[in-house]
């Protein structure tokens, strides 16, 4: 009897395993089926030149207006006027703030929505003793060893310059849009949460003129080349970021009597408030598993090989299950929950003086709902000490989420399957903040996305040292955003 059971038992699982064999070879990347598109002319000299140029205009923003070298952003102007005159003839352009762009392309429709493409001018500074470490200055827009170096070439002066060489490309042409394009291009999207921001700006003058829009792109996910022997080979992923965090600083600080340092309590203030560090960092928010995440581990485990695949195709079972070691990994925890990051601290002025203030700034990058309030009260209920005083520094609250099944993310999908042999585009949650979260009052339909192919070490070098783009990435960008505008703007026959 028990040899039957035995028998029995090893059958089942011969068969399960059988069954999860077919399940994995079966379990493939999601495919879209694109329109027969007409080659595109791609002036590439010319665009690797401008981008160049651009990264030699030194565009660094900064949080006081009056140490901003407003030069260097004339200088980006001409550089543009100089570059595509036939845009410049043929768009109107307006002025917002101290250099903001807005540039109208009349479409022949009036009761088409517009669509609109923004990015941003500004690029982060370089710390003066990290100049050394660069391979060649960030300001030099050098073209070497097959890649664009410099500040800004991939955040995002790439993208930035992309969308106006294809448009002067397509007026070369002749093309003429049914639906109004338009494009902002803002000045200092790098200072998160700035009260001077700019883009807000040029929401505003779009709403004032009574504009609503059918569907908006900014920068955000990219193109991702993987290469991870038996894992992934030299496979392609592009995420589209449908919505992004909000982000929050707090001030926690508590007040002591302070004193000399030679007869100091058991603890100090800072003494109290590291234990209160120490709660938050011990008390994170619960990680979910969003539909943005899990469509994102379903695109990731389609294009595994086997016999990781055989795992993969059983994600929906194992996801559940892994959440709570995915959310021991800080890459992985932070596209499933909102962050928690202590980043700076202050205590007494001088080593001998004990301090009567110590204060730490936390930072939170807040999921899609949750909301600063849900943080505050977060921070109130984990730390023990109710001595310890909370105060919100400023902040925006996470985005809305666009909508995935709409002609904007269809157009999307069709243009990167068909350049390329890979997976239909995934949606997903941004990280960080784009000027995209300001436009919100124009269109539900926000999309993040630059369509660079970039291996993630590359990605992961913007604001860094040595940022760079690869030249044999750019050709394809140009046949996107030439493709992007004929298929949601359409053509005048």
């Amino acid at each position: 009897m028990k040899k039957k059971v035995r028998i029995a038992v090893l059958s089942a699982a011969g068969v399960l395993a059988a069954g999860n064999v077919v399940r994995a070879a079966l379990y493939k990347p999601k495919k879209e089926e694109a329109p027969e598109f007409d080659s595109e002319n791609v002036n590439l000299d010319r665009y690797i030149d401008t981008i160049c140029e651009a990264i030699r205009c030194k565009t660094v923003s900064n949080t006081d207006e009056s140490l901003v070298d407003w030069d260097e952003f004339e200088k980006l102007h001409k550089l543009f006027r100089k570059k595509y005159p036939l845009l410049h003839k043929t768009l109107k352009k307006r002025k917002v703030g101290r250099a903001g762009l807005i540039y109208f392309w009349q479409g022949t429709d009036p009761s088409l929505k517009p669509i609109a493409l923004i990015g941003h001018q500004d690029v982060v500074p370089v710390a003066k003793e990290m100049l050394g470490d660069w391979t060649y200055p960030p300001f030099e827009g050098k073209v070497a060893n097959g890649y664009i170096w410099g500040r800004g070439a991939t955040d995002m002066k790439n993208h930035l310059v992309g969308i106006l060489e294809s448009i002067e490309t397509l007026l070369e042409e002749g093309f003429v849009p049914k639906r109004t394009v338009i494009v902002g291009l803002g000045y200092n999207e790098e200072l998160t949460n700035s009260e001077l921001s700019s883009a807000p700006m040029i929401s505003k003058a779009l709403e004032d003129d009574g504009i609503e829009l059918e569907s908006l792109l900014d920068e955000g996910g990219a193109i991702l080349k993987i290469n991870v022997p038996h894992v992934m080979k030299d496979k392609l992923i592009a995420g589209v970021g449908v919505a992004e965090k909000g982000y929050a600083d707090f001030e926690i600080s508590l007040e002591a009597t302070g004193g000399h340092s030679s007869t100091p309590p058991k603890h100090s203030a800072v003494g109290e408030l590291s234990k209160a560090i120490l709660d938050l960092e011990n008390h994170q928010f619960r990680p979910h598993l969003t539909n943005e995440v899990k469509m994102l581990v379903d695109t990731f485990a389609r294009n595994t090989e086997i016999p990781v695949r055989l795992i993969g195709c059983n994600q929906r079972v194992l996801l559940p299950l892994l959440k709570p070691v995915l959310a021991r990994v800080p890459a992985a925890a932070s596209v499933m929950r909102t962050t928690t990051a202590v980043t700076m601290t202050h205590g007494s002025p001088q080593a001998n003086v004990l301090p009567q203030k110590a204060t730490a700034t936390v930072n939170f990058r807040i999921m899609p709902g949750n909301t600063i309030d849900d943080v505050e009260n977060h921070i109130r209920r984990v730390i023990r000490n109710k001595r310890i005083n909370v105060r919100l520094l400023g902040g925006n609250e996470p985005s809305l989420v666009s909508p995935t099944q709409t002609p904007t993310m269809k157009a999307i999908s069709q243009i990167c399957c068909g350049m390329y042999d890979m997976s239909v585009p995934t949606p997903y949650i941004v990280m960080g903040a784009t000027d995209a979260f300001h436009y919100q009052n124009l269109t539900d339909q926000i999309y993040r996305f630059s369509p660079f192919v970039m291996p993630p070490d590359i990605l992961m070098l913007a604001h860094g040292t040595d940022e760079r783009i690869a030249v044999d990435s750019l050709e394809n960008a140009i046949v996107f955003f030439k493709r992007y505008i004929r298929l949601l703007a359409g053509e005048v026959k």
